[in-house]
């Protein structure tokens, strides 16, 4: 992905989420994802699709069970 599409991710989210800390970055040596920070802290990443002309991102968020233990 491309500078201008990862800036346009970023204020996608940052607006959907109502969140101005989500921080959309690049990964190292890897051009088909990105990775969503939250601070300092990754959330997950987005993979873009680009089959058949029709280009969308899949965003994809781990959850761990321990991160679930202190919630009742």
């Amino acid at each position: 992905m491309n500078h201008p599409e990862i800036i346009k991710l970023q204020k996608f989210l940052q607006r959907t989420f109502n969140n101005r800390n989500i921080d959309v970055r690049p990964r190292a040596k890897l051009n088909d994802s990105v990775e969503v920070f939250i601070g300092e802290e990754s959330i997950g990443l987005i993979h873009v699709d680009d089959e058949d002309g029709d280009k969308s991102y899949m965003f994809s968020m781990s959850i761990l069970d321990i991160d679930l233990e202190d919630l009742n």
